[in-house]
């Protein structure tokens, strides 16, 4: 490291080898600032005043910096003897001496290394800088020093540290006066500090690790815990500002996972990272590591053991095209679209100091396996040898060469204005101009002509280094989720195509990487992972609620037990990626099934999915393939959970991907339900017969009810249900070992079947089971005798006992009993009724439900005013009135039923024009609801993306406009409902 300054060394001082005087711009200041200066010199006055006038070019030379960098002014008033001893001594000499000052530090206390660090890092940071815009130096001995500075002060700190440590009785050098040596506590220098590189302002990456088998720490002492408390204090004595400022900024951040891992990492642990877990991007990383401080020996030591893993002599296909896809994922712009100088980051942004980083870097990723020629650290020597074994042209190593040292020059001059830890031009007029003077240029005209020509040359060698495309490359921008800095074109990008929160975005998909996630773990799941980043990026920027999507495919990823066979399924199928992402950004419920059960989207790939709508058959024959298998009864409940499951979140893709209507998919549901409840009502009187036989001669069977019955059902709906039985009277119980009395028996079925479908298992339960609308309600038995339901219903059933049964459909049992249940409630509905006391029944029972459950929320679109309900007593209340003369009217489905009662004239063509159109309406809306957000909806807590999947269910625009529609909908209603049936109050108050 030290060589690059000794070649500078011996050509005398600073003060008379100065090439470059920075203009003043118009208006900053100019002589005065020396004058300042010299007043505040005191005793060193003379001393300085004579190198001025020794020397004509001093003078403006000083006057141009401290104009134009106010931190270098800064440090030069501070201490103005400082600045006298720089400029009368050769910068090279000075420099080492201040190395070699550092080296040696010997403090009593942490506060006296704090300040004898700092008021090294001020001189040296003068004297770097001046060397450097004098044009005495050029890119080596400044990045070279830098570098040094940093390496000694971390040891001088690990020095102490390690001393005190050893004072307090816990460690045990074994050289006291070199306590590091042996100690297995371990730093390395990375990025452009192990690279020998550091810029003005640099941060220092280091990763810090220890060898719990050779710290010769004392019985008893934890190195976890000691090593641990020992790098933070590190941390905070290299980088806490005091009165004399900060040594370096500290980032740890390079370590293996750093989320969740300690701040110092043991090495067999970090070991066990890079070869299970290590990233390609972190084998990159790698290339620059170099022991820097503390044991240095040991660290050469790790650093031999991990070469395998940086240095690949076979490269495998699927990492080159990690490689590759990382590339790839930087949009390089062939040709020479304009460049804007002014906010331009010259390291990250286009054709800026990272291409030309990387463009060397990846070619030794894939060549440095099979030659260890070009395993070097240092950038610029890299070129040279890239060059020299036919990797890179001369052409392209000289251009790259000068664009690299202009770039890196025009970095520093940035950080030297106020020793920032930036690499961004400034946006105003102003700030380009003083790093316009600081380069030597008289304008910022020049100077920005200068800098286009470098920043299109890097852009197009690093565009040309991998020239093959893959079908998932984008034309979206920037998609960099590598290293530890965030991509600025990167954050562009995702803000650009729909992302809110990109930090978070850039922050998720490169923890993917640490295999956190047993289904990142692999280095091909990773691999591949890699190359989908822009389609998956593209597919959830598509959808309208693009982060709600990034984070519940994060979410999906972190229960994946396995990556690679869905990786691979989604690389393969770009439609079932774009249906992924539609998933996770508008239906969040639907999101977390996938999360549970990433198997069905196996299903989706099948040709036959989006054809036909499903039919109840097809159920049927799919449902006993399943249970055809089973080896018992709870295996029979579990893979019809599994069944049921799957299928419902298939129908609710169908609706999502508009292959079902919402309509349909209700039916479909519906016809789903019904198929579950017939095979599991057959394995339930299977599980009962076992123990207790069968009642010779009985018949059982299944009524739905509300929408099981009606065909309305949605992904969140209960059954419904009353299960009836009959038998002979001479059949006195049932015949099996332990037999049961008729009533028993059909009660403990109907406890079975309620079990059967709603019980949790290992696999979750099917359905919700309501069995509250039987005879007499929770009072009654749970399975009535079709008798006792005949008698019941004739006698002693309520009016709206009666307006329910209009959705009833037998769906389940045994069929002679079944075509028995469908005549007594027939003849139950079509009995002749007094109209006006129906009327007040409907509109009592309207008053008794707004009371208990009504809403005012427009949303509550089952019980607002004008909601679903008021639509379905009409149709019921329009059924009972008319059944008696018109029993074709008699129909399960609500929109089916005022259809009927229209086509009769038992309806106005106004009120169906208004009613119809309304439930459509709403059972569109609900279906989506339950679809993606279950139950519960509020619209200022919901993603973006439900919103939008609203509107855009119904052909609205916005979510605003279907608001409005949900609201003169229900108004409509209501006025339709108090037209037909009458104002909403309880009867009794009507009596009175």
């Amino acid at each position: 490291m030290e060589s690059a300054i000794h070649a500078v060394l011996g050509n005398g001082s600073l003060a008379a080898r100065i090439d470059i005087v920075p203009q003043i711009h118009e208006g900053g200041p100019n002589g005065e600032v020396i004058n300042d200066l010299i007043e505040r010199a005191g005793e060193e006055a003379e001393r300085l005043q004579a190198l001025l006038d020794e020397d004509d070019a001093l003078k403006p030379f000083l006057s141009g910096v401290f104009a134009n960098a106010p931190y270098l002014r800064d440090l030069a008033m501070a201490e103005p003897s400082r600045l006298a001893r720089i400029l009368e001594s050769d910068p090279a000499d000075f420099v080492l001496a201040l190395l070699e000052c550092v080296r040696t530090l010997r403090p009593d206390s942490q506060a006296a290394l704090e300040h004898d660090l700092r008021c090294a890092k001020a001189e040296a940071a003068l004297a770097v800088a001046l060397a450097d815009l004098s044009g005495a130096w050029p890119l080596e001995p400044v990045t070279a020093s830098l570098s040094a500075l940093a390496d000694a002060a971390l040891d001088a700190t690990i020095r102490f540290l390690l001393t005190e440590l050893s004072e307090r009785g816990k460690f045990k050098p074994v050289d006291p006066e070199d306590p590091a040596k042996d100690s297995g506590w371990i730093v390395l220098a990375m990025g452009k500090h192990g690279a020998e590189e550091l810029n003005y302002s640099s941060d220092i990456d280091l990763i810090v690790l220890y060898d719990p088998h050779v710290a010769p720490l004392a019985e008893g002492v934890e190195a976890p815990v000691e090593f641990v408390r020992l790098t933070k204090r590190l941390v905070k004595i290299m980088q806490e500002r005091t009165a004399n400022g900060y040594v370096f900024r500290t980032d740890l951040r390079l370590r293996p996972d750093p989320g969740a891992t300690p701040l110092a990492m043991s090495v067999p642990a970090a070991l066990i990272y890079y070869e299970s877990m290590g990233q390609n991007w972190e084998r990159a990383a790698l290339i620059k590591a170099r022991p820097c401080a503390g044991d240095k020996e040991a660290g050469r030591i790790f650093l031999h053991d991990i070469a395998p893993f940086i240095w690949r002599k076979h490269l495998d296909f699927a990492a080159i095209a990690d490689v590759h896809s990382i590339k790839r994922q930087i949009n390089a712009h062939k040709g020479h679209a304009a460049i804007a100088v002014s906010g331009h980051n010259v390291k990250l942004g286009r054709g800026g100091i990272r291409e030309i980083e990387f463009f060397v870097q990846t070619q030794q990723l894939i060549a440095g396996g099979r030659n260890p020629r070009l395993r070097n650290r240092r950038t610029l020597e890299m070129l040279k040898r890239l060059c020299a074994e036919g990797w890179v042209d001369d052409e392209a190593r000289a251009e790259l060469d000068d664009a690299y040292r202009f770039l890196r020059a025009v970095e520093h001059r940035i950080q030297m204005v106020n020793d920032e830890q930036t690499q961004t031009l400034p946006e105003i007029d102003e700030g380009l101009m003083r790093i316009a003077a600081l380069m030597g240029f008289s304008s910022p005209e020049p100077f920005g002509d200068a800098l286009r020509i470098r920043l299109h040359v890097v852009q197009k060698h690093y565009a040309d280094l991998f020239e093959a495309e893959s079908e998932l490359a984008s034309e979206l921008g920037n998609l960099v989720f590598t290293g530890d800095d965030d991509d600025p074109d990167t954050l562009e990008t995702l803000s650009r195509i729909g992302f809110k929160r990109p930090l978070d975005a850039i922050r998720i998909v490169k923890s993917w990487h640490f295999g956190r996630y047993p289904a990142t773990r692999s280095a091909k799941a990773r691999e591949r992972l890699t190359e989908l980043h822009p389609a998956l990026i593209d597919a959830f920027g598509c959808t309208t609620g693009a982060d709600a999507a990034l984070s519940s495919f994060d979410r999906f990823l972190s229960k994946l037990p396995a990556g690679v066979p869905l990786f691979s399924l989604l690389y393969a199928n770009p439609h079932l990626l774009s249906l992924l992402a539609t998933i996770m950004g508008e239906a969040p419920r639907m999101s977390e099934i996938v999360s549970r059960r990433a198997s069905v989207l196996d299903a989706i790939l099948d040709p036959s999915f989006y054809e036909d709508m499903p039919r109840e058959a097809d159920f049927a024959a799919r449902l006993e393939t399943t249970l055809a298998l089973v080896r018992s009864y709870e295996d029979a409940l579990d893979r019809a959970r599994i069944f049921g499951q799957e299928q419902m979140f298939l129908i609710g893709v169908r609706l999502l991907s508009d292959t079902l209507n919402p309509g349909q998919a209700g039916r479909a549901y519906t016809r789903l339900a019904r198929v579950l409840v017939r095979a599991l009502l057959v394995r339930a009187a299977d599980h009962l017969a076992e123990a207790s036989g069968r009642v010779p001669g009985g018949e059982v069977a299944v009524l739905a009810m509300g929408k099981l019955g009606g065909f309305e059902m949605t992904p969140t709906s209960d059954l419904d249900m009353i299960l009836l039985y009959d038998y002979p009277d001479d059949a006195a119980s049932s015949d099996g070992q332990r037999p049961l009395s008729p009533s028993q028996y059909y009660m403990r079925l109907t406890q079975r079947l309620v079990a059967a479908i709603s019980a949790p298992t290992a696999e979750g339960t099917l359905y919700e089971v309501d069995f509250r609308l039987r005879p007499s309600g929770n009072a009654g038995p749970l399975a009535t005798r079709l008798s006792a339901f005949s008698v019941y219903q004739s006698e002693s059933a309520w009016t709206w006992e009666h307006m329910a049964l209009t959705r009833a459909d037998v769906i389940a049992g045994d069929e002679a009993l079944r075509d028995k249940v469908k005549e007594v409630i027939r003849e139950v509905l079509c009995r002749p009724r007094d109209l006006e006391n129906l009327r007040l029944d409907v509109a009592d029972m309207r008053a008794r439900i707004e009371a208990e459950k009504g809403s005012s929320d427009i949303w509550s679109l089952k019980t607002v005013a004008g909601g679903i309900i008021d639509i379905e007593f009409i149709a019921q209340y329009l059924q009972l009135a008319n059944a008696a003369e018109h029993p074709e009217i008699l129909t399960q489905m609500t929109e089916q039923a005022l259809g009927r009662a229209a086509e009769f004239g038992l309806l106005s063509a106004g009120d169906a024009d208004i009613l119809a159109p309304a439930i459509r309406l709403y059972h569109t809306l609900t279906q989506i609801l339950r679809l993606s957000v279950g139950e519960g909806f509020d619209p200022e807590a919901a993603p973006a993306g439900v919103r939008d999947l609203l509107a855009r269910s119904v052909h609205l625009t916005d979510f605003a406009r279907l608001e409005d529609q949900v609201r003169e909908t229900q108004g409509a209603v209501r006025a339709t409902f108090e037209r037909i049936i009458g104002p909403i109050i309880l009867r009794e108050t009507i009596e009175k």
